[in-house]
C-alpha cells in the first residue's frame, strides 16, 4: 500500500522566510498513538505550558482573555530570559483531513542592540497508521538573533525539542 508522502509545512510572511533572518530553529517529530487533537489542547491552553515546559512562565493575556489561544489573541510570556509580547497570526485548529495550525509574532521591545522579533510557528498533523507530525518552527531577527545563532549547542533547537518533548509527554498523560 502506497502511502501519501505529502506533508504540510510552515507558512511564513516574506519577511521572515527562513535563510533570510539572523536565526532559524526547527524541531520534528513524530509519534504513533496521539492525534492532532491531543497535541493541540495541550499547546493551545497557555496555563499548561509551565506544566511541561520550564522554559515558558508569567504568561499573561493583556485583554483578560485566556488561558487559550486564539485568532489575534495578545499575550505575553517570559522564555529564554526574555520578556516577549505576542500575538496569534494564524489559528487554525485541527480539522480531520487538514493540518492544524498556529503562529505568533513575538517581539522583545529594546533598542537596535536588544530588540528581537520572531514567528514561532507550530503545524500538527494526522498521518496513516494513528501517528501526528509535530513541527515547530521559529524565524528571528536582531542582534539578540544573530547571538542566539552563535551558540554552540544551539539554544534554541534545544529548548524547543524540549517544548515538543514536554507536549508530547502531556498528551500521552492527558489521555490517561
Amino acid at each position: 500500500m502506497t502511502q501519501s508522502t505529502m506533508q504540510s509545512a510552515i507558512v511564513w510572511p516574506d519577511d521572515y522566510l527562513p535563510g533570510t533572518t539572523d536565526n532559524f530553529a526547527s524541531n520534528e517529530i513524530i509519534v504513533a498513538g496521539l492525534t492532532a487533537q491531543q497535541v493541540w489542547a495541550q499547546l493551545n491552553d497557555t496555563s499548561l505550558w509551565p506544566t511541561y515546559y520550564s522554559n515558558a512562565e508569567d504568561i499573561r493575556f493583556h485583554d483578560g482573555s485566556g488561558p487559550e489561544l486564539s485568532a489575534s489573541a495578545r499575550f505575553r510570556f517570559t522564555t529564554f530570559g526574555f520578556p516577549v509580547e505576542a500575538q496569534v497570526t494564524e489559528y487554525v485548529p485541527p480539522q480531520p483531513g487538514r493540518a492544524a495550525r498556529v503562529a505568533w509574532h513575538g517581539w522583545v521591545e529594546g533598542d537596535e542592540q536588544s530588540r528581537l522579533d520572531v514567528i514561532h510557528a507550530w503545524l500538527f498533523e494526522d498521518l496513516p497508521g494513528g501517528r501526528v507530525r509535530i513541527l515547530t518552527q521559529e524565524s528571528q531577527k536582531g542582534i539578540p538573533a544573530q547571538q542566539l545563532a552563535a551558540t554552540t549547542p544551539n539554544l534554541m533547537i534545544n529548548g524547543h525539542q524540549a517544548w515538543i518533548d514536554g507536549l508530547v509527554s502531556a498528551a500521552f498523560g492527558a489521555r490517561a
